[in-house]
């Protein structure tokens, strides 16, 4: 799945054009117990009730791809009879309406899914008729298919605060009955995943609010499918590697570190003026070592991370700008901003001082100016780059003192 596939889907999830049929859902306790289980129309929900759920089901859809957006993959024994592929198939074709199969999965999830909180699983089941479109994506408005989906989300459920409140029927300020509030979801997936605008039901879409600590288990032992790393989880491991090697008391690690930033930056531009930009850049394991020598790392030091880079990456390799640390190169930019000021402060000092503006401390020069008596009066006031400033006319013969010496000008 591509971002355009993604958005299109995420259009439908709107109040006019949305078309979910079912929801369905499981209220789990702190202790794994079942609380309730319910399942109704969707377009029948009152409209608050309506705009809430279909929140939660637009969050499973939100987020970056490759960080809180993963297209996991069924293994080959996952997609045969009774396989968690086969399960989520005929939990889509039942359209959420078999008591049996809803409880079976639900089952799986609290298995699997690895919390101390209550939570709420929520199931969306929906069809989309995808649109023919032509080479510029104009839509002709016939249909090419029917996708049919369904949107997992777990929501966790937690007290709301306490405080206190007016209770109307006492008359009295006391304190507020708490309630048992759903959340956004923390771990959900799109089954089959939507690629190319049709369906794939070799693959879903994972979602993961966390992407420093994805639920991977739920995904790997609920569903079946591989986890991946996460672009957060890449980008602290590359890190992890350049800052073990460089030792805790290195006073340059925060400039070199920077510097490997930069030096990304111009490989990704340079492998986007060579190959274009209709491919993502892949960053290989044999580019990392020059990029690191070529910024402060010793060859032994470069050699040692490059060796760890292949063998914690394997074939799953990273696209260069998951490695970018855009925190880290966005202090670079002030700090080089910073440095421009200071210098540009201490230039226009020297040139203060050759003008006789300030004296050799660096204090503001006495400046005395003599005019002509009977031209007082064209003095006046102006606003000169935004301030209000004194304007004196001056001829050739007028006296400007600077520090008490006289200059004719």
């Amino acid at each position: 799945m591509n971002k355009k596939d993604v958005t299109e889907i995420k259009r439908r999830l709107k109040k006019e054009s949305c078309t979910i049929s079912r929801i369905s859902g499981c209220y789990v306790d702190s202790g794994k117990n079942k609380v309730l289980t319910f399942s109704k129309s969707f377009l029948n929900l009152e409209d608050e009730e309506f705009y809430k759920y279909l929140d939660i089901a637009n969050k499973v859809l939100s987020g970056k791809l490759l960080n809180n957006l993963l297209v996991l993959d069924f293994p080959a024994d996952a997609e045969g009879p009774g396989g968690a592929q086969a399960s989520l198939l005929a939990l889509r074709s039942s359209e959420l309406k078999d008591d049996n199969l809803l409880n079976v999965f639900y089952d799986k999830v609290i298995e699997t899914y690895d919390t101390v909180e209550n939570y709420l699983i929520l199931l969306f089941h929906d069809t989309y008729d995808i649109p023919m479109k032509t080479t510029d994506e104009f839509s002709l408005g016939e249909s090419e298919e029917v996708y049919e989906y369904i949107i997992c989300a777990l929501c966790p459920v937690a007290l709301a605060k306490p405080g206190l409140s007016y209770h109307e029927d006492e008359n009295t300020i006391a304190a507020l009955q708490r309630s048992w509030i759903v959340g956004a979801p923390d771990t959900g997936f799109t089954f089959p995943a939507f690629s190319e605008r049709s369906a794939d039901i070799h693959s879903v879409l994972a979602y993961c609010k966390n992407a420093k600590e994805p639920h991977k288990e739920f995904f790997e032992n609920c569903l079946a499918c591989p986890a991946k790393l996460t672009s957060t989880e890449k980008k602290k491991a590359f890190n992890d590697m350049m800052t073990n090697a460089l030792g805790p008391n290195n006073d340059d690690a925060v400039d070199i570190l920077t510097d490997v930033q930069q030096s990304l930056c111009v490989y990704i531009e340079d492998e986007i003026k060579e190959n274009g930009n209709d491919e993502p850049v892949i960053i290989p394991a044999k580019d990392i070592a020059p990029i690191l020598t070529d910024n402060g790392f010793s060859e032994e030091k470069a050699a040692k991370i490059q060796k760890e880079y292949e063998e914690y990456f394997g074939s799953e390799l990273p696209e260069a700008e998951e490695l970018l640390d855009n925190k880290l190169l966005k202090d670079n930019e002030k700090r080089v901003e910073n440095k421009v000021l200071r210098e540009t402060i201490v230039d226009m000092g020297k040139q203060l001082k050759e003008a006789g503006l300030v004296n050799e401390d660096g204090h503001p020069a006495d400046i005395v100016v003599k005019i002509d008596e009977n031209r007082v009066d064209e003095v006046t006031a102006a606003f000169v780059d935004g301030k209000r400033c004194i304007v004196i006319p001056l001829e050739d013969d007028d006296e400007l003192l600077l520090n008490g010496e006289k200059t004719v000008l």
